[in-house]
C-alpha cells in the first residue's frame, strides 16, 4: 500500500543536537554556549536589546567564561546586506559561537554569519538549496516569539531589494547546534507580532503535513526538503493541535504562561515538520506579496493558508481531513471536500486580527498577475505543492485572496468551526 498518509512507512527528520524547552531553561544557555566556544556573538534585535532578560544572558555568558560581543541592530524581514556587515563585526571579534537571540530575524541572521565566518563570500553566494559546502559556525538559537521555528531549521531567509523578494539559504548545515525554547521569553511580545508569528506557526504546521510525497529514493538528502512522511507528520499534527488551544489565547492575554507554553510547543514542532518537509504555495506567494506591500511575513502566509488550503483540497482533502480533527472542528462539521478546515483556519486567523483578503492589504487587481509570476521564482516552495502550482494556478489562487473566494475549485467548503480555543 502507498496511499496518502498510508503504509510503507518511511520519512526523514533533522534537527539540532540539542533542545532544550520549557519556562527557565533560558539559565542554560550560557553553559550550552561555552562547550562550543569562547568568543560569542549574541545578535538580536534594538527592543530586545534594551530588554532585561538580554543584560542578564550576556552576564550569564560572561560568567561562563566566555567573551561576548552584542549586535542588537537586527532589523525585520532580514536585509540581505546586514548578514555581510555583522559577519565582519563578528571577524573582528574573532567570535566562535553565535547565540540568536529574538525572532527569526535575528536567529536568521546568526546563522547567515555563521555561513560566512566558516566559509567566505557573501550570502547571495549561497542563495538555493545545499549551497553551503560544509559545517558552519556553532549557532544556539533561543527564541523570543513563537512563530518562525529558526531554532531548528536547516533555512535562513532574507529579503534581497535587487530580487524585490525573500530568498532562502537552505542547507542541512543550517540547522542550529542546541535550540532552548523558553516560553518567558515571550510574554511581553506584543499581540501583534504574537498573532502574525502564530499565524506562520500554523501555515508551517498545514504546510508541511500537506507537502508532496516523494518516492523513497528521494530521500537521500540530495533534497534539503524532501516532502512529507510520517515523522514530520507527527510533529504537524503536533503543531496544528497546539496553535487550535493556544493561539488566541496568546492574543488575548499574553502573560498566560500556559498558552505561551503551548504556542512555543507549536512553533517549535512547525520548525521539526517544516524544516524537513518544507512549506509550499502560501510561503511561494507571501515572498513577493510582502515585498510589495512591507506587511510581516506571518501577516501574508496566514492571510494565503486558507486560500491555498482551498486551492490543494482536491488532492488532499484526506489530510485536511485530518488536520480539521487536530483544529477541534467537530464530526459533524467535517463537511465538504476540505472537510471544514479551510473555514476553520479562516476563521482562526481573522480572530487573531489577521486580515482576510489581499485587497486588505492594499495589493490592486492590476498586481496581481506580476505577483504571480513573481512566485515561480521560489522553486524549492513551488515544487513542495502536492498540486501543480504553475504561473496560471498561483493567479487564480491570488485573485480568489483577493476577493476572498474560499470555494474549492467551485465547492462550497465546509462549515465553520466555531471557536477552535481549548480544543482537543
Amino acid at each position: 500500500m502507498d496511499a496518502l498518509g498510508e503504509l510503507p512507512l518511511r520519512g526523514l527528520l533533522r534537527g539540532p543536537r540539542e533542545v532544550l524547552f520549557g519556562a527557565g531553561t533560558r539559565a542554560s544557555v550560557p553553559a550550552a554556549t561555552a562547550r562550543l566556544g569562547r568568543r560569542a556573538l549574541v545578535v538580536t534585535d534594538p527592543r530586545l536589546g534594551a530588554d532585561r532578560a538580554t543584560g542578564q544572558l550576556v552576564d550569564g555568558l560572561r560568567a561562563a567564561g566566555l567573551a561576548v560581543a552584542v549586535h542588537d541592530r537586527a532589523a525585520p524581514e532580514l536585509p540581505v546586506e546586514d548578514g555581510a556587515a555583522l559577519a565582519e563585526e563578528a571577524r573582528r571579534h574573532g567570535a566562535d559561537v553565535l547565540v540568536g537571540f529574538g525572532g527569526g530575524s535575528c536567529m536568521d541572521l546568526a546563522k547567515v554569519v555563521a555561513v560566512l565566518l566558516a566559509h567566505g563570500g557573501t550570502p547571495q553566494d549561497y542563495y538555493g538549496e545545499d549551497r553551503v559546502p560544509g559545517p558552519v559556525a556553532p549557532v544556539v538559537a533561543v527564541p523570543t516569539t513563537a512563530g518562525t521555528g529558526s531554532e531548528v531549521t536547516p533555512v535562513a531567509v532574507v529579503t534581497d531589494a535587487e530580487r524585490a523578494t525573500k530568498v532562502g539559504i537552505s542547507s542541512r548545515h543550517l540547522v542550529p547546534h542546541t535550540a532552548v525554547v523558553d516560553p518567558e521569553l515571550a510574554i511581553t511580545c506584543p499581540p501583534s507580532v504574537t498573532a502574525a508569528a502564530g499565524a506562520d506557526a500554523l501555515a508551517h504546521c498545514v504546510e508541511a503535513f500537506t507537502a508532496v510525497r516523494r518516492r523513497v529514493d528521494e530521500l537521500d538528502g540530495a533534497r534539503v526538503f524532501v516532502g512529507r512522511g510520517v515523522l514530520t507528520d507527527h510533529w504537524a499534527l503536533l503543531g496544528v493541535r497546539h496553535v487550535a488551544r493556544h493561539l488566541r489565547r496568546c492574543v488575548e492575554v499574553p502573560d498566560d504562561l500556559e498558552a505561551r507554553s503551548g504556542m512555543a510547543l507549536a512553533a517549535l514542532a512547525g520548525g521539526m515538520a517544516f524544516g524537513t518537509a518544507g512549506t509550499a504555495g502560501a510561503h511561494a506567494v507571501q515572498y513577493p506579496v510582502g515585498a510589495l506591500t512591507r506587511t510581516p511575513h506571518g501577516t501574508g502566509v496566514g492571510l494565503l493558508l486558507p486560500y491555498v488550503m482551498a486551492f490543494v483540497a482536491p488532492v488532499v482533502g484526506d489530510r485536511l481531513r485530518e488536520v480539521a480533527e487536530a483544529l477541534g472542528v467537530p464530526e459533524a462539521q467535517r463537511t465538504g471536500p476540505d472537510a471544514g478546515s479551510v473555514r476553520a483556519v479562516a476563521d482562526l486567523v481573522a480572530a487573531i486580527g489577521i486580515p482576510r483578503t489581499l485587497a486588505e492589504l492594499g495589493v490592486g487587481a492590476d498586481d496581481l498577475p506580476a505577483l504571480a509570476a513573481a512566485s515561480m521564482s521560489a522553486r524549492r516552495l513551488v515544487e513542495n505543492s502536492p498540486r501543480e502550482l504553475d504561473e496560471a494556478a498561483a493567479l487564480r489562487l491570488l485573485r480568489a485572496a483577493h476577493a476572498g473566494d474560499l470555494a474549492v475549485d467551485g465547492q462550497e467548503v465546509g462549515a465553520a468551526s466555531g471557536d477552535t480555543e481549548g480544543a482537543a
